[in-house]
Parts: C-alpha cells; structure tokens; sequence
C-alpha cells in the first residue's frame, strides 16, 4: 500500500487468488473504505480464465486506460480494429480509449492493471 504523510503506515498480505473482491479484481473502488486495499487511483485483478471463456459483450470505454500482463496461457483481446494475442509469460497490451473483448485460447492467468478505479457506468 502506498502511504502520504498523513497515512499510519500498513503493511498487508494476501493472495491475489483468494482475496478477489469481484471476478478477480482485489484492489480498487469496490472495496470498502476502511479496507487497505480500497483505492480510487488503480485497480487490479489477477484473472484465471478456463480454455475457450469469452467476454459476451463488448466493454465500452470507460475513460481508463488498462494494462494487461500474461502469466500463463495464451489470451486475445480484440479491438474494433484489431485483436492481441498474449502467447509468451509477460507478453501485455496496455490500452486506452477502445472498446474491447476477449477470448481464453488456453486456460490463462492474466494480472490486469487498471486506472483511475471508476465504478462502472449506470446502464
């Protein structure tokens, strides 16, 4: 955790797996504010995909920009232009601006940084 001068110092522990607020995600907005965790600035999700797992819609963009790191497996994410695929550990596309989707080609385990930490639009 970051600390200000203002902030008692805190150092937590977890794991990425088994602490997941939401679909993976367990740093971020979502969490309660008394939470070390709980930040308005960035996000992050250690994401475990099972071989041939789809986003069904398209996500719109949300204003944030996102950087996703491959750990293991082979993942794409496709643009309305184009699609990345993620094969070799620490392959990652970061972008912002876009809309996008994906597709599990392997079972894969992605980390997902994303900032700043904004609930998602009403509708």
């Amino acid at each position: 955790m970051l600390a200000s001068p203002d902030m008692t110092e805190v150092i937590y522990t977890g794991n990425a797996a088994a602490n997941t607020a939401a679909r993976g995600w367990f740093l971020g907005h979502f969490l309660a504010a008394d939470d070390p965790r709980h930040s308005e600035d960035v996000e992050v999700k250690w994401g475990v995909h099972p071989k041939g797992e789809n986003r069904r819609e398209w996500s719109a963009d949300e204003g944030r920009t996102t950087l996703s790191v491959l750990v293991s497996g082979r993942f794409r994410i496709e643009f309305p232009d184009r699609a990345v695929v993620l094969a070799a550990r620490g392959d990652y596309v970061l972008f912002s601006g876009v809309g996008h989707t994906w597709h599990s080609e392997e079972a894969a385990t992605l980390i997902t940084i994303r900032w700043p930490s904004l609930p998602h639009p009403a509708g």
